[in-house]
This record gives structure tokens, sequence and C-alpha cells, in this order.
């Protein structure tokens, strides 16, 4: 291969990188917006593949591509986009932030159905368990109610973030290739020097 390294990185390295990029975060930021606004298919369709990603990362149980595949099909969304807009913004850098706002807009809005104490005291024995019904009511639900309505809100905002970014990216786009089509036609009109 052409450019690959002559010592590969070990698994730390490699994990390492995955959760802190080895130029910076603006770049890594610059990369993902990239490859989504040089996708091929409608500003629509990219932009609510993006928001059907970020929508599908504020659930629980790692359920996020399916949610996302689903999402998109409703809505016709790219899916390509959808995976990029699920990877960048539901990382494990972000996931436990997203998951405990879910869980406080959760219990925010069930309030009165809720416990005030909080999750179970045995939650890791539930878990070890996998005791649906009493995970359920204290940790899964307010998670679920949370995730959707912050699903929405950000999905909404990305998708008008995105639909705006394809627009002007696409219209710089045509401007400059109409100008370079200018330009070589008056090229072609003169003969050119010899070099």
């Amino acid at each position: 291969m052409l450019f690959r390294r002559r010592e590969p990185d070990g698994l730390l390295e490699r994990v390492r990188t995955y959760l802190w990029p080895r130029r910076s975060f603006s770049r890594s930021v610059q990369y993902f917006s990239k490859r989504i606004l040089r996708l091929k298919a409608t500003p629509h369709s990219v932009a609510a593949g993006v928001a059907a990603g970020v929508f599908a990362s504020f659930f629980p149980l790692g359920v996020h591509f399916v949610v996302a595949a689903v999402l998109c099909w409703m809505i016709a969304g790219n899916l390509v986009a959808a995976a990029l807009g699920a990877v960048f913004f539901g990382n494990p850098l972000t996931s436990p932030l997203l998951w405990g706002a879910s869980w406080e807009i959760g219990k925010l809005i069930l309030r009165e159905r809720l416990p005030r104490h909080g999750p179970p005291e045995h939650l890791g024995e539930m878990m070890h368990k996998l005791s649906f019904d009493k995970l359920w009511h204290p940790v899964l639900e307010p998670m679920l109610i949370g995730a959707v309505l912050l699903g929405l809100i950000f999905g909404l905002l990305f998708y008008g973030v995105t639909r705006w970014g394809m627009t002007v990216f696409r219209e710089q786009r045509r401007k400059r290739m109409a100008e370079r089509a200018e330009k070589k036609l008056r090229q072609g009109g003169r003969e050119m020097p010899a070099q």
C-alpha cells in the first residue's frame, strides 16, 4: 500500500486515536462535514439522513443504526448520511452525555410517576440478570421518553443546518464550475503561447 505506516499502530494507539484524534477535533468536524456535503443525493435526502442519525444517537442500548435506518426509510433520508450523523454525534465521548441528558429530561417529564430516589440501588445486578421488568420503569422508560424529545429537537436543528449547508455548498460549486467552463471557453478561442 502506498501510504501505509512502516510500523502499524498498536491497540492502545488505535483506541487513543479513536477517542482523541491525532490532529484536532476541528479537523475531524471538517472531514465529516466535507463527507456529508459531497454526497450525491438531494439536499432533503442528505439532511434527513443526518437528522435521523442524530435522532438515533440519543437512544440507549446500542440500537442507533437500526433506529436511523428505519427513520431514513420513513422520511426518505440517505442511509450513508444517517450513518455519518450517528457516528459523528453519538460517539464514545458524547454517548454518556446524551444518555444522561435523555434520562434527566425523561425524569422531568415523568416526575409524578417515578420514585424520587433516582435509579434503583441494584442497577448492576439488574443489568447482569437482564431483568427487563424491573429495569423498564426506573431507567429505560425515562431514557426513551427523553431520547425522543431531545432527538426531535436536535434532529430538526441538524436538518436545518445540513440542508442550508448543502444548498450553499452546491450553489458555490455550480458557480465555480461555470467560471471554469467560461475560462476554458475564452482560452480555447485564442491560441495559447507555446512553451
